[in-house]
């Protein structure tokens, strides 16, 4: 059974900065990818970033240059550190961990970023 548990979700004004962390525990693959979705209410879930165990990293065009995924291995810790925050960044925010073609989600953190 995998556990994901997210944290650093709030409330920041535009132009602030929030980190995201979550951390997986079971029994989990060193071969990977754990990852950050988000959803709107009325909206489908959407990727805002992945990262491969082997070190490579996706991100949306609306987050390029604002995110950084990075991710702590030994730990099987993912973070997303999100820079120069925006209103329509506002979202609930999922970890994802995805190991041998199934796919597991965390319960979500709340970001909201006021204008």
């Amino acid at each position: 059974q995998v556990q994901l548990v997210e944290s650093g979700g709030g409330l920041v004004q535009a132009g602030g900065s929030l980190r995201l962390s979550c951390a997986a525990s079971g029994s989990i693959s060193a071969i990977n990818v754990m990852g950050w979705y988000r959803q709107t209410p009325g909206k489908q879930r959407e990727l805002v970033a992945d990262s491969f165990s082997g070190g490579s990293a996706n991100y949306a065009d609306s987050v390029k240059g604002r995110f950084t995924i990075s991710r702590d291995n030994a730990k099987n810790t993912v973070y997303l550190q999100m820079n120069s925050l925006k209103p329509e960044d506002t979202a609930l925010y999922y970890c994802s961990l995805t190991v041998l073609r199934n796919t597991y989600w965390g319960q979500g953190t709340q970001v909201v970023v006021s204008s």
